[in-house]
């Protein structure tokens, strides 16, 4: 696939493994243009190894190499002219809008809908969505592809094995409810 529909990650996306693995994993598949900056890598890293001591920032550099190697020219730069003309609830998510708004992106991914509110965001042509939603909204645009993606990542998983039902409880537990009720009725598939 050849989709020019474009979105930027937030850093709250990418913290969690599982969220993370089915954007970058959809967005490798050509399903949309997925983006990001360096700014945001550091942040989702940053906040993980805070809450989880026991990873290293080697395997976090990895995972970053990893995500950027799948999808290529994710990685934006440039932007940062813009930053201080923006105005966002956290001024500290200004980069993330600013970083949308250069690449062009038709929305937002993030799990914090409230620090990106459409007001500030329309005139932009730029909207948040949760990536429950977003997620759900995919699979309803490219089914087949969509469900290949979940059935690599969970195949993936080898470390211990989970089975669909499994992985479907994680999603759920992630905050992808809607995602996961919708990918119940293709457990035999995934």
């Amino acid at each position: 696939m050849n989709n020019h529909f474009t979105v930027i990650f937030d850093s709250s996306v990418l913290y969690p493994a599982p969220i993370r693995d089915l954007l970058i994993q959809t967005a490798s598949a050509g399903l949309f243009r997925g983006k990001l900056t360096a700014q945001i890598h550091y942040e989702w890293t940053s906040n993980l190894l805070k809450n989880r001591p026991d990873l290293k920032i080697e395997q976090l550099e990895r995972t970053c190499r990893f995500i950027e190697i799948s999808i290529p020219d994710c990685l934006v730069t440039g932007f940062e002219p813009l930053i201080e003309s923006l105005s966002l609830p956290d001024p500290n998510d200004r980069h993330v809008l600013a970083a949308a708004i250069y690449c062009q992106a038709q929305l937002i991914v993030t799990s914090n809908l409230k620090d990106f509110p459409l007001e500030k965001l329309a005139s932009f042509g730029i909207e948040a969505q949760h990536p429950d939603t977003f997620l759900r909204s995919q699979a309803d645009l490219a089914l087949p592809q969509f469900l290949g993606c979940v059935k690599t990542i969970r195949e993936r998983l080898k470390n211990p094995p989970i089975s669909a039902q499994s992985y479907l409880i994680e999603l759920a537990s992630q905050g992808l409810v809607q995602t996961a009720s919708f990918l119940g009725d293709f457990v035999a598939i995934i």
